[in-house]
């Protein structure tokens, strides 16, 4: 997929894009029976901005989605925090936890910023430089790995096209086939099956959607840092910013406060060889294999203060780093807008601010994190992404911005200090 406006719905749905077509032939199961009759909220109204309140209804009922949240920020505060549910047997926090999916993607090049902002890793380097990239016995890799640089895997010009040959992180039973291992696989099983693969492209020639880079990055960052993914952001972007409840994901087991995931869909299971059907979210992928291109867990305020990291320099990211997050690739430049590292960017007219933004999908979730030029910004959460209506989740772009321009006079307050401590 190149990265184009025609394409850009492929894009919103990016992570798990595969799944979701692996797991249609199954049962289809039910949602809940008084999806449209109850609406639940929590956290604080605020009146001044009850057009967002409205529109989550009106997205989240016409879907059947059980468990939404929403935070937003203006100037850097927390205006707004809540959570919704249409069931009376679910209850949504504020601070509930949601798989974000492809909004992990901002944590991971953000990762990758640190250690190069600490001297300890360039992005010019191959990553070939820094990972033992072997095939399997017999095979041979393609001679054009060494051009795949670390700045390549973060803007998708790696070189790999999951039109054409399928993405490798939905692949297990395949992969698991190919090299004689079980399932559940391993990064080390990906890593190795896609090294004896060929390239779809040349690095560097254009931007095409890759899951299987950002995994990279990830083993990147702990072979540069010495530390596990998880440990190393923890320790270095999430602790200094004081967001404690973001975790990486189990594929079955739920952290404490985290919500349940539903689909229509199910299909085979990935984290053992038994073939067994499961319900969509809970086993037709590897969370383990997702973890650096969408596996984090987190609640919407910790989304929008992570963002509002990205507003200004800190200890965390200096305005060198940020500068390049933001920088424009080699190539990959299509109707205004392209993706910086971890980010989709858009540049305004006038080229004095930029709109950033990410979609996270996966079996059971969708997720949206906007950073606006005027200084708005919003994470929306939900618990499911696909149901009967065949309505598309990506129509809550519109909707939150349809709620923050009909904002008449935004609030002061700030609740930051309520949630993060």
């Amino acid at each position: 997929m190149e990265l184009t406006r025609r394409n850009l719905g492929k894009l919103a749905v990016a992570t798990g894009a595969v799944a979701a077509a692996g797991t249609g032939a199954g049962t289809v199961l039910s949602r809940s029976a008084d999806a449209a009759a109850t609406w639940k909220t929590t956290g604080t109204a605020v009146s001044a901005l009850a057009g967002f309140d409205s529109q989550m209804k009106s997205f989240m009922q016409a879907r059947g989605i059980t468990g939404g949240q929403l935070a937003v920020t203006y100037k850097g505060r927390l205006v707004l925090a809540r959570g919704y549910s249409t069931s009376t047997s679910l209850d949504v926090q504020p601070t509930s936890l949601f798989r974000i999916a492809s909004l992990s993607k901002s944590v991971t090049a953000a990762a990758i910023m640190k250690l190069v902002q600490d001297g300890k890793l360039s992005l010019s380097t191959p990553v070939t430089s820094i990972l033992g990239i072997t095939p399997p016995a017999g095979q041979s890799r393609d001679t054009r790995w060494p051009a795949i640089t670390i700045k390549r895997l973060l803007q998708h010009l790696g070189g790999w096209d999951r039109d054409l040959s399928g993405d490798p992180n939905f692949k297990d039973a395949t992969i698991s086939q190919a090299l004689g291992v079980p399932m559940e696989l391993h990064h080390a099983d990906v890593i190795k099956y896609m090294a004896g693969q060929k390239l779809n492209f040349t690095p560097g020639s254009k931007a095409v959607y890759s899951n299987f880079g950002y995994l990279l990055a990830g083993r990147v960052i702990e072979k540069v840092s010495g530390l596990s993914y998880a440990t190393y952001v923890q320790q270095k972007l999430l602790t200094p910013l004081k967001i404690k409840r973001m975790a990486l994901g189990w594929s079955i087991a739920k952290h404490a406060g985290e919500l349940p995931y539903e689909s229509q869909y199910t299909g085979r299971t990935v984290l053992d060889t038994t073939g067994a059907t499961v319900a969509a979210p809970y086993g037709t992928f590897s969370m383990r294999i997702h973890d650096a291109n969408g596996g984090w867990i987190a609640s919407a305020p910790d989304l929008v203060r992570w963002a509002r990291m990205f507003d200004a320099s800190s200890s965390v990211l200096n305005a060198t780093s940020l500068n390049a997050i933001w920088a424009k690739p080699e190539t990959g430049v299509s109707n205004g807008w392209y993706y910086g590292l971890g980010w989709q960017v858009r540049p305004t007219s006038g080229g004095t601010g930029r709109n950033t933004w990410h979609t996270g999908s996966l079996p059971g979730s969708y997720s949206l994190l906007v950073r606006t030029y005027s200084g708005m910004s919003w994470a929306a959460l939900f618990n499911r992404r696909d149901d009967a209506s065949g309505k598309s989740y990506a129509d809550i772009d519109g909707a939150m911005w349809t709620a923050a321009n009909g904002v008449k006079s935004w609030p002061t307050h700030d609740y930051f200090p309520k949630y993060f401590s």
